[in-house]
Parts: structure tokens; C-alpha cells; sequence
């Protein structure tokens, strides 16, 4: 190894350029990643192809300018300089040097990285007086030409430039090393790519036209951004504040809002989000971007919008529809642009209009409301008009009213099915290609005619398929069986609960091809009519799916419980064998549980049975089944005695018929036996967060839910107490019991809607390595655990893979007392954490997204006045300055119904509650809205009133359509009679926790008589506190603690 010396000139925090000089070390042994090397380079990991006709070396230039082409799959044989990619990063910004560095892993991209600055052969030293560029050209044609003789000549090298001097100077110098241009590149080597071609031509255009128009506009139309040096500075003093900018979708012209990052200020305390009112305080920020802030002066401070809006492009906001004035400030600077691919429409023949010699500039709307139009160079818009495309954004100058961009694909038609499903996908950032062949090559074989069978090497495990009795309970349809239960009696008399996940490890190794895949997936996702799998479908539906009477590997966490008090005595972790004996859904799992026998007739496995067998084996299920649910109950009791919340989501179905056609919307109905599994599995995540944090304390991946910020519930409060009802938020205890005493026994659906609000108000939940925040930040806000992560679920989460390598290695080391270094680190765990939280937020919104489409596509077809199925009951749970807002339980939309038209009509109602429109005015008041006509007549509409309501699809060009409700009477639905066993088992479920709650108190009292010494310390953290008083007194401590610090929290 060669010692060197790199001089480099960096910018200080004051602006002023330093000479730095660092150490630089060279080695000859640098892998060159090729499958042709005849030498003695490593040849672990990705190689680059030897099936191909040349390999392609782009210089610095080509990488920032056209990365989007060179990801083409159908390009081949491409070798990234480190040189290339260091420029990318120094150029582009750390997000494009990510892509680039994905790419580099992605196996179904023929790419490879080679380190060619630190290659003793490679590396140049640069000349005095060479500028950065000339440097780097020269820098990586040398390194194409080390390359070309390292291959001992077996296949040429492109190199591709957009340096015309280097063309004309190495062009010719090296036999087997050729230089041209890229546009020579594609039009000789790929002329039938059209794609590359198009995008090309689309970038060079772009490019073009920014030139054209930074040469011409002198006048700005916006302020220029302030240096990043000057922005980090005040930001530490305290000058400008740091957030996320987050764009009012409903208001997009005119509202944004900053989330803070990090800021404390000595001078002043924001405690909420900051307002940025209109394009010119945005100063070109774009939804996502990370901004420093400048508040302005308090006379200028303006509120947020309370009226309904319909994502208008108003330059105005209406009067008197603005809240108390709240910290309003302006963007002085980006430090972080978050730009990604946007779907946009182009506009239709009507708005098209002719722009001179610009006639090729054209201004499209993005699907997203909150991101501004983009204009962008193309000869197709016309041939496009009715097509979803997707366009990227090159930059957004102060001289310009609009971003510039351009063309990279088209997606679909308007208005289909798989084009509005593909905009969904890109506007999430969702990659679903199929896997690849070197990916699926690392798949074990499983078919019908050779199913997968034990290895003899892993009859060590723990051998569960003759003393379990193993069973799963899913939805219908699950394909994907994650986990699965068991609890049986032990010779002891105890009781034995068995949690059995699927070990996906054993089948996906750190850092192979399928890891990296599920890696970047992060998640399966789940829409409304399909599914995009993390893992090949032989893994997620075959080997490692826990089906019935099949053979499968699987981690067991096994608890030994007393047989009364179901207290926890011990728990240990395996690597097991099970063979599951039913695969049940949970309608069939609670009608056992109810003593329904129709439902027997479910259980395939019982089918072919004689009938003392089958009654035999179903009293064993209907045990099993029951005394899970009953652990379940005490294990919840334990829970919501510390302040576990139940919150409420409505969870809708789509249900199609045999042709695909979107047949029902259906809310999940909820079961006590979801409970029951959820439960277990929460067990299970709160003792494997236990164990892996103990052994690893500063690299454990766990999942924290922080306290939400105290006025996030302030709607919640003013929404309880028009109902009589107080919440009380200081904590998670009081906030449950709140909910719990909000009962309107004439009304049931008060209850969820409050208990939607409280979960509109918390923050959301993150993944965390522990190395990176202190232990009291470990705390679960929602399940009221202290550690708490994920584990049960591997098949379609990578956090509980990375969990279950953890636990692994906890067990490695508790047992030989070391572990291999094959973990991650703090700080990889760290970008690990936050790559799968951003992923886990996509995963949400798609679903969302998804749902919302298809419930406009089911009423899209329905004729509004004559078809019944379009009217249903409705529940106001927020009032506006022109409206309300509507909960409908039957299809699960909430959505604004109007009060006041675009006319300036107001709604008045007639004697039979029937509704037109007549003058008149509205006035707001805190918990009503009131209807007053020019003649008189009055109607006040109230929080949580029943009114029938009529479901309207509002269609969009370049947007998603939209549900709007329209108010026909006031008065409840007459049909409204789906909800009366989701209420029954809310008003059941409570009973049975509060009976269970004292009847565990009890059964514990008793057992501290005879209790000789506790198991481990880690038990007697998890037990509740004995003694009334004692626990009185810390949950008044803690009350007291979150007033304190709650203010101060972020979500």
C-alpha cells in the first residue's frame, strides 16, 4: 500500500476557501468487479458481466447529465469511476449519489462501481493549474484504459463524454479504449432503444431552454436563496428556523407550513408549525424540501385557513375564513431538495395555448396538488393529452414563475385502472419491477411434483410437530402466513404459549441479491385490489409461509405461564421445526370462540375425518382457541392498566366479482379473536425488543411512538365537550380512560369518531436504532410499552428481518458468549431506520390512495338519483366556516359536504328535512353551524348530528377524483344498520377487560402469598405494580413529568 497526500480546497462556515491536506492511500489489490479478470481480484459480491460486446465508462458530466439513461436495463456493461461518482455527489447532492450508489447493488442493473482513485495503477495526482473537470476527464480515461489491459484486451471500452477536447485528444491514443460522444453512443449502439432516445433528446432540450432563458430574463421573480454557509449559521443562532415544508393540498396557492427540525431559539419559543402564506414566501420550495425559515414580524403573522376548500387555484383566500394568527414567516433558502418523479397531465386542446416561438414549452399540471405546474420542453404534447406521464424537475430559477423539467415516460391512459394504479406507485416512489434471475437463481426449489423438504442439517432445531398443537388465524385469501399459535397444558399443570414466526433469514442472507431487493422494497405493499411482494413470491407464499400440514422453519417464543393467574414464569427463544395443523380465518376462529358449529365446516383439515376424530380433534382447537383468547384478555388488562390505548381506523374492503369489477365496499368488521392475535403478537414484539436490547444495547433496532404534542388535541377536547364529555391527554392512562367514559349510549359512533380524532393527533410511529437516542426515548406512547419492536411479520417487513438477525446473534452470544461482527452499525442502522420509515409512510399513503380510487370507481357508475346503494347516513365530526365535515360509516369516506355554494346560496331545509338552496348567510360557532335564509328561516347543523348524505364522484383531468358529499336531509338515513355488532362488540370487549383487569388483580394478590422469588429482573419490570396507592402515586409523577417536557415534543 502507497501512502499519498490529496490537496483539497474547502469552503469554512464564514465563506472563506481552506487549503485542507489529507492522507491518501493506494492499493494494487482493488477489486475490478469483472467476470472476465484473469488476475487475482476478489470475485465476491456483484461482477460485471462478461455476455455483452463492449463495456461503457461515463465520464463525470454524463453521469450528473443523463443517470436516468444509463439505468436502463437494456444498457449493459456499464463501469461507474469512483471518480464519476464522487463529482455526482458534490454536484447533485447526496439523494442522486444514493440512486447511483442503489443502482451500483440493484443485480438487475449490469453496473458495477470500481474504486479507481484508490487504485495504485489509477490514481493521478492533479496537475497544477488543471481545472477539477480537465482533471477528472483525464483521470477516468486513464482508468479506462488500466481497465482495457486488466481484461488482457478480451472487450473494449466506451468511454462517453460530453467534453469535445477529450474526444479529439484520446479518441485515437489507446487501441481497444474508444472516447465519443453520448449522443454518437446510443445513435451507433442502441438505435432501436426509442425510450433512450426520447429522454435524451428531452434532457438535452430542457437543458437548452434553461440556457436560452437564464440568458434572457434579467428580471427576478423570485428572491435569490441564501448561501448554505450563511443559512447553517443562523440557523445555530437562532435566526432562521430549519423544517420540512408541507404544502395544504386543499390550498396549495396559498398555504404551506414548516415543520420544525432541531430548533431552539433563545429569543423566541415556537412551539407549532410555521406559516408560509403565498408562492413569493415559498421562494421556490417545494413540497418535501427541507427549508430555512425567516419568521416575519408579529403584525404580518396571518391564520390558517378554516374554510372548505375544493383545491382551487385561488390567488385570494375568503374573508373571514382564516384562524387565530400563528408564527408566519418566509423560505430564505433550501438546504435539501427532496425532488422526485412527478405524474403530470398536459393540458387538453382548450387550454393549450400557442406561445410564439416557445410553441414547444408547455405548461403541465402536476396529479399531486401540492406541487406547482412545471413547464417542459416536448414536441408530443398533443399525441399526449389523454395520457398520464411522468416528468422530472432540472431546476426551478429565481428568473422563473415556474419549475423547469422534462419528459421521461409515459404511464397510461386517463381514467384506466393500471395507469391510475402506476401514477400511485410513482408518485409514492414505489419501485415493483419483477425480481430478477440472479435473484430468484438464490431461491430454494419448491414445486408440486419436488416440494421443499427438511434439510437434514437443521434436525438440530427444536422439533415442535409431534407435542404442538400449531395453528394460524388470517384473513381470507392470506397467502402470506407470517405467524402462528399454540398454547397447550405442561406436565407441570402450567401453561405453555408458543408465538411461531416464519424464519425468513434462514432463506435470505445478509447482503445477497434478494436482501439488497427487500432492503430498497422495505415492505409489502398492500392496495386495494392487489399486492406488491418484499420477497419472491416461492418465499413469501410457499416455503415460509406457515401453511397447514406442511413442514416449515420458524422462531419460537415460548412462555411457561401459571395456570391461573397466567402470570410469566419463564420464556425462551428457538430456532424450531413446526408443522401448523389449521389454517383458519378469523371469521371461523370466533365462531369457535362463540360456539357457532356452522362454522366448522370451514376447517379443511377436519373434512375428511370419521366423526369421533373430527369431534375429538375440534374440542383440542375449540380449548387451544379459547384459552388463547383468554391469556389474550389478561395480557390486555395488564396493558391498559398502564395506559394502552384502543384507537380507532375504518379499514374498507373492496370486493370484486369474477370479471374484476368492483362488486361492494365493505368496512372490516371487527372480532374479539383479532384481539386475541394481536395481542400475542404484541407480546411477542415487547419481549424480543427486551432481548435484543439488552444484549445489543447500541445497535438494536426497536420502535418508539413519542407523546404527541399536547395541541394536537385540541379538537379532540372541544369535540368531547360538546358532548359533555371530558378528555384528560396529560398521558396515555388518562387519555385511554377519557375515551373509555366518552360513551353515547344513544349513539355508538360517537365513541369511534373521537377515538379516530385521538389517532389523527398522535405521531407517528418510527423504527430507531438504540444508539442513536437515550433510553426514555424507547417508550411505545400507543401500546404503553417500554421497548417495543417488530418480529412477527418477516415476510413483508425487512425491520422484523433485521430484528430477527438480532435475536439470533442475542441467543449466539448468550450461548458461546461471543457473536460474528456481521452486524449493522449505529449509523448504518441508523439510515436503515429512517430509509424503511419513509418506505412505511409510502406503503400507507398508496393503500390510502388506492382504497380512495376505487371508491370513487364503485360510485362513478352509479347513477346518483335513482341508485340507493349512492345515499347513506352521515356524521358531522368537524364544523368549517361553509361546512362540515362528514363521517360515513358504510363506506368508511370522510369527506366535506357544503353549505354554502359558489353562487353564495346557503342550504335551508324543508318541513320533511328535505334540502334546496336559498340566500342567506352561515355563522360558525364553536361546536354548530347556523343556516339563515333572507326570508328567516334557520337550521343549525351540530358535532356528531346524523344527516343523509349522497356520495358524488368530483372527476379531474390532472388529478385524482374525489368523494363529495351532498346534504339532502337532515335527518339520520333510515338503512343505517351495519354498525349495531361492531358497537355490541366495543361495549363487550370494555366489560370483559375491566372484569379481567380485577379479576387478575386478585389472582395476583393471592399468588404474592406464595411466591418464593421472581425469575428474572426483566419480569418484574413487565409486572404491574403492586398496591393501589404506590401505583397512584408514579402515575401522578409521570402525569406531572409529561406536562413538563410534552410541549417540547415533535412528531
Amino acid at each position: 500500500m502507497l501512502r499519498t497526500e490529496r490537496v483539497l480546497q474547502l469552503r469554512g462556515q464564514q465563506g472563506r476557501s481552506v487549503r485542507v491536506v489529507r492522507e491518501h492511500y493506494l492499493r494494487p489489490d482493488v477489486p475490478c468487479r469483472s467476470a472476465l479478470c484473469r488476475a487475482a481480484c476478489p470475485r465476491d459480491g456483484k461482477l460485471l458481466s462478461d455476455d455483452v460486446t463492449h463495456y461503457v465508462i461515463p465520464d463525470c458530466k454524463v453521469v450528473q447529465d443523463y443517470l436516468e439513461i444509463l439505468e436502463f436495463p437494456e444498457l449493459k456493461g456499464i463501469i461507474f469511476m469512483h471518480t464519476a461518482c464522487q463529482a455526482l455527489q458534490h454536484q447533485k447532492g447526496r439523494r442522486h449519489y444514493n440512486k447511483l450508489r442503489n443502482l451500483a447493488k440493484d443485480a438487475r442493473h449490469d453496473c458495477v462501481v470500481f474504486a479507481n482513485e484508490f487504485h495504485q495503477h489509477c490514481y493521478l495526482p492533479r496537475e497544477k493549474g488543471e481545472s477539477m473537470e480537465k482533471w477528472q476527464t483525464r483521470s477516468i480515461y486513464n482508468a479506462a484504459v488500466w481497465y482495457y489491459n486488466h481484461c488482457s484486451g478480451q472487450m473494449p471500452i466506451v468511454m462517453v463524454t460530453e467534453d469535445e477536447d477529450a474526444i479529439r485528444q484520446y479518441g485515437n491514443e489507446t487501441e481497444g479504449v474508444f472516447v465519443i460522444s453520448f449522443k454518437n453512443y446510443l445513435d451507433n449502439f442502441w438505435p432501436d432503444l426509442k425510450a433512450a432516445h426520447e429522454l435524451f433528446e428531452s434532457i438535452l432540450q430542457a437543458r437548452h431552454e434553461r440556457e436560452i432563458e437564464s440568458q434572457e430574463n434579467n428580471g427576478k421573480e423570485y428572491p435569490e436563496h441564501l448561501p448554505l454557509e450563511v443559512l447553517e449559521a443562523g440557523i445555530k443562532s437562532g435566526r432562521y428556523i430549519q423544517g420540512a415544508l408541507s404544502v395544504n393540498k386543499h390550498r396549495a396557492q396559498l398555504e404551506a407550513f414548516v415543520r420544525l427540525q432541531g430548533f431552539s431559539s433563545k429569543e423566541t419559543e415556537i412551539q407549532s408549525d410555521i406559516l408560509i402564506y403565498g408562492a413569493k414566501a415559498r421562494n421556490r420550495a417545494i413540497h418535501g424540501d427541507v427549508v430555512a425559515v425567516e419568521l416575519l414580524p408579529l403584525h404580518e403573522w396571518k391564520g390558517r385557513t378554516v374554510a372548505l376548500c375544493e383545491n382551487e387555484t385561488e390567488d385570494k383566500a375568503p374573508l373571514d375564513t382564516t384562524g387565530d394568527p400563528m408564527p408566519t414567516g418566509k423560505v430564505v433558502g433550501i438546504i435539501q431538495k427532496n425532488w422526485r418523479d412527478y405524474v403530470v397531465t398536459f393540458p387538453s386542446r382548450e387550454e393549450s395555448q400557442p406561445q410564439g416561438r416557445n410553441a414547444q414549452k408547455v405548461l403541465v399540471t402536476p396529479w399531486d396538488y401540492r406541487i406547482p405546474k412545471i413547464r417542459i420542453s416536448t414536441q408530443q404534447a398533443e399525441a399526449l393529452q389523454d395520457y398520464r406521464v411522468v416528468v422530472r424537475i432540472d431546476s426551478w430559477e429565481s428568473t422563473s414563475v415556474y419549475p423547469n423539467g422534462h419528459f421521461v415516460r409515459v404511464l397510461g391512459r386517463i381514467g384506466d385502472l393500471e395507469g391510475e394504479i402506476a401514477a400511485i406507485l410513482v408518485e409514492n416512489s414505489i419501485c415493483v419491477a419483477p425480481f430478477s434471475e440472479i435473484q430468484m437463481s438464490e431461491m430454494p426449489v419448491s414445486s408440486s411434483k419436488n416440494p421443499w423438504k427438511v434439510s437434514p442439517e437443521e434436525e438440530k432445531r427444536l422439533d415442535l410437530r409431534a407435542t404442538h398443537l400449531i395453528f394460524s388465524i388470517d384473513p381470507k385469501g392470506c397467502e402470506d402466513v407470517d405467524d402462528a399459535l399454540s398454547v397447550r397444558t405442561l406436565p407441570n399443570g402450567n401453561l405453555e404459549l408458543g408465538v411461531h414466526i416464519a424464519d425468513v433469514t434462514h432463506f435470505v442472507a445478509a447482503n445477497s441479491y434478494t436482501d439488497v431487493e427487500a432492503r430498497a422494497r422495505a415492505t409489502t405493499y398492500y392496495l386495494a385490489d392487489r399486492r406488491y411482494d418484499m420477497l419472491p413470491s416461492v418465499l413469501s407464499a410457499d416455503i415460509c409461509s406457515l401453511l397447514s400440514g406442511v413442514d416449515r422453519y420458524a422462531v419460537s417464543v415460548l412462555w411457561e405461564l401459571e395456570k391461573e393467574s397466567y402470570e410469566m414464569l419463564s420464556i425462551c427463544y428457538n430456532k424450531t421445526i413446526i408443522r401448523s395443523a389449521y389454517k383458519l380465518t378469523y371469521e371461523t376462529a370466533q365462531g369457535l370462540l362463540d360456539g357457532d358449529t356452522s362454522v366448522v365446516g370451514d376447517i379443511l383439515e377436519l373434512k375428511d375425518l370419521d366423526d369421533r376424530t373430527r369431534q375429538k380433534k375440534l374440542a383440542e382447537l375449540v380449548w387451544a382457541v379459547s384459552k388463547l383468547t383468554d391469556i389474550a384478555r389478561h395480557v390486555r388488562a395488564k396493558r391498559d392498566s398502564c395506559g394502552a390505548l384502543e384507537l380507532e381506523g375504518v379499514e374498507i374492503r373492496v370486493q370484486l366479482d369474477d370479471k374484476h369489477n368492483i362488486h361492494d365496499l365493505i368496512p372490516k368488521q371487527p372480532l374479539e379473536v383479532h384481539e386475541t392475535v394481536a395481542e400475542c403478537m404484541i407480546l411477542a414484539n415487547h419481549w424480543v425488543a427486551k432481548k435484543i436490547s439488552e444484549h445489543f444495547p447500541h445497535q438494536a433496532l426497536l420502535r418508539q411512538h413519542p407523546p404527541p404534542r399536547q395541541e394536537f388535541f385540541t379538537e379532540l377536547r372541544e369535540c368531547a365537550s360538546a358532548k359533555g364529555f371530558a378528555m384528560d391527554t396529560r398521558s396515555n392512562k388518562a387519555l385511554a380512560e377519557s375515551l373509555d367514559k366518552a360513551n353515547d349510549p344513544l349513539d355508538p359512533i360517537v365513541n369511534q369518531l373521537l377515538r379516530s380524532m385521538a389517532t389523527h393527533a398522535m405521531s407517528n410511529a418510527m423504527y430507531f436504532s438504540t444508539g442513536s437516542c437515550s433510553e426514555e426515548e424507547f417508550h411505545h406512547y400507543g401500546l404503553a410499552l417500554e421497548k417495543y419492536t417488530h418480529f412477527t411479520s418477516p415476510i413483508r417487513r425487512y425491520a422484523d428481518i433485521v430484528v430477527h438477525r438480532l435475536l439470533m446473534a442475542a441467543t449466539l452470544k448468550e450461548k458461546k458468549g461471543y457473536v460474528k461482527d456481521n452486524l449493522l452499525s449505529n449509523k448504518d442502522l441508523e439510515e436503515l431506520c429512517k430509509h424503511i420509515n419513509n418506505r412505511n409512510r409510502a406503503a400507507q399513503r398508496a393503500q390510502k390512495q388506492s382504497t380512495e380510487l376505487f371508491q370513487c370507481m364503485y360510485f362513478k357508475d352509479k347513477t346518483p338519483e335513482t341508485d340507493k346503494r349512492c345515499v347513506a347516513d352521515g356524521v358531522i365530526y368537524s364544523i368549517r366556516t361553509n361546512g362540515v365535515l362528514v363521517f360515513v360509516p358504510r363506506y368508511g369516506i370522510k369527506a366535506a359536504a357544503y353549505m354554502k355554494n359558489k353562487e353564495g346560496l346557503v342550504i335551508s331545509f324543508q318541513g320533511d328535512g328535505s334540502c334546496e338552496w336559498k340566500p342567506g348567510s352561515l355563522q360558525r360557532f364553536q361546536n354548530k353551524i347556523t343556516s339563515t335564509t333572507t326570508t328567516g328561516e334557520s337550521v343549525t347543523l351540530s358535532l356528531f348530528d346524523h344527516i343523509t348524505v349522497k356520495m358524488l364522484v368530483q372527476t379531474s383531468r390532472c388529478h385524482a377524483d374525489t368523494i363529495k358529499l351532498e346534504i339532502i336531509k337532515n335527518a339520520p338515513h333510515q338503512s343505517a344498520d351495519m354498525e349495531v355488532s361492531q358497537r355490541s362488540f366495543q361495549r363487550v370487549k370494555c366489560e370483559l377487560v375491566k372484569a379481567v383487569s380485577q379479576s387478575a388483580e386478585a389472582a395476583q394478590r393471592a399468588q404474592e402469598k406464595t411466591r418464593v422469588e421472581v425469575i428474572d429482573e426483566d419480569f418484574e419490570k413487565y409486572c404491574q405494580t403492586k398496591g393501589a396507592s404506590l401505583y397512584q402515586l408514579l402515575e401522578e409523577i409521570r402525569d406531572l413529568a409529561l406536562l413538563d417536557v410534552s410541549a417540547d415534543i415533535r412528531t
